[in-house]
């Protein structure tokens, strides 16, 4: 089980880094493209006037000047919409980015749609490029070649790339919008928490994890950049045949400078551990150990949190000022910490085939994807009741979702908005309002549903 947990998630970090990227969808179509185009005049070759009437009526019947202007009119024109399409995606990348987030550029580059309709491009323009060269006629005493077909079927690429240029503009023209966009970040966060999460038994005991002894041997960072992912099962063999234990005190999603800590590791027995068994787990863990240069979604459950976060934030910036963007992005966040909260979070504690701990994991808790979602909205957008109703809603939903097993987060975060509320000059009826979203709250906590509010 252990091992096809592992086969999975390196199978998801390879496809995530695959869609994440504009250029192999687009790459394997030319390739695709050149192959057909070298393959489909040998099939005109071998058909070459043996096509039934009823058949070469439908496909091209011109001579060799007018294939040749006819491709040639194809790729010219499919390489125009081809650096148009490139040039509206990146300005849309740009917008994205001044607008929303930078952290949102995944979410355009990993868009099917968009590396498709790029593909179709190119890949027309490839193919026509190839079959142009097969083309030939008498000039130099040679014998006639036209590949019908093959032209043939270019025309229907090129009448195919104009009804994906005009799909791809309304894609776009959807994409842009904030909603769109929310929804994208919060789907793809759900999947893989549905993937890489456990569903949470409350029936069971959180199991404790071992800690460092005073003699633990650290480990240190092997390069510079984020921690994208952990496959910890090569980990759990190497430390079971070590007879020792091994605690990553970092978890994915946070920044690691080369040579810090970013594990400790002690003999299992409590005794010691030879130096040639310390240099082999510390060359494991710096294998197992993915570090990028930016956070990726697959393991890291917090940085869709950040993601939607961010998105709130900018919206409250005063060079946006778009107070209904960052409600509606806090709706999405409540949305994705009510999925998360029956889910089993924090640290992992993974056991060699004998049952003993190895390897222990650390993972965010619920409280500090809570904070991460809650306070920088609550900083920035303090003086719109809005803002704060919005984020007193996401403390309701999620104390309605979670229950009695993340109360103190949520009774924290809930003191902390009512702190707040109580340091702005708001007007009797907003704080009245705030309020009572906070008594419902409470209510919540003790499964009781207070009527919708006003705000």
């Amino acid at each position: 089980m252990a091992f096809w947990t592992a086969v999975n998630r390196r199978r998801a970090w390879m496809l995530d880094a695959i869609r994440s990227r504009l250029w192999p969808v687009p790459a394997m179509a030319v390739v695709l493209a050149i192959a057909a185009g070298l393959l489909l005049p040998e099939l005109d070759g071998a058909l070459d006037g043996a096509l039934p009437a009823e058949v070469s009526r439908w496909i091209f019947g011109g001579g060799p000047a007018a294939a040749r202007e006819v491709l040639a009119a194809i790729a010219a024109s499919v390489m125009t919409v081809t650096s148009l399409t490139f040039s509206l995606t990146l300005v849309t990348l740009q917008l994205a980015s001044g607008q929303f987030s930078p952290r949102l550029l995944r979410t355009f580059a990993q868009d099917k749609f968009v590396q498709r309709t790029l593909g179709l491009f190119v890949a027309t323009f490839a193919y026509t490029l190839t079959v142009l060269r097969t083309v030939r006629d008498s000039d130099n005493g040679g014998t006639v070649f036209v590949p019908q077909i093959s032209v043939t079927v270019g025309y229907l690429l090129a009448v195919i790339s104009v009804l994906a240029l005009v799909l791809f503009l309304a894609h776009l023209v959807r994409q842009i919008r904030v909603e769109t966009l929310l929804g994208s970040v919060l789907g793809e966060a759900l999947r893989n928490a549905e993937t890489s999460l456990e569903q949470m038994d409350e029936s069971a005991q959180v199991e404790s994890a071992p800690s460092p002894p005073a003699g633990a041997h650290p480990v240190g960072a092997p390069s510079t950049g984020f921690l994208t992912g952990i496959n910890q099962q090569p980990l759990v063999e190497a430390a079971s045949r070590a007879g020792a234990v091994v605690a990553l005190n970092r978890k994915p999603g946070d920044w690691l400078v080369a040579g810090t800590p970013v594990a400790m590791l002690w003999a299992g027995t409590g005794g010691g551990l030879d130096d040639d068994a310390i240099d082999d787990l510390r060359g494991c863990v710096a294998k197992v150990i993915h570090i990028g240069d930016e956070r990726t979604p697959v393991q890291d459950i917090g940085y869709a949190v950040r993601q939607l976060t961010d998105v709130v934030v900018k919206a409250l910036s005063p060079g946006i000022n778009d107070p209904t963007t960052a409600v509606h992005g806090i709706g999405h966040l409540s949305a994705l910490l009510c999925r998360l909260a029956d889910r089993r979070l924090g640290h992992a504690v993974h056991r060699d085939d004998d049952g003993v701990a190895r390897v222990v994991v650390q993972g965010p808790e619920l409280a500090d994807l809570l904070d991460e979602a809650v306070t920088q909205p609550r900083h920035y957008g303090v003086e719109d009741a809005a803002v704060l109703a919005a984020l007193t809603r996401l403390l309701r939903d999620l104390a309605w979702c979670a229950g009695s097993v993340h109360e103190q987060a949520v009774t924290s975060q809930l003191a902390r908005m009512r702190r707040t509320v109580a340091g702005q000059d708001f007007d009797p009826a907003e704080r009245e309002s705030l309020e009572q979203l906070a008594l419902s709250v409470e209510d919540a906590l003790a499964r009781r549903w207070r009527s919708p509010e006003v705000l």
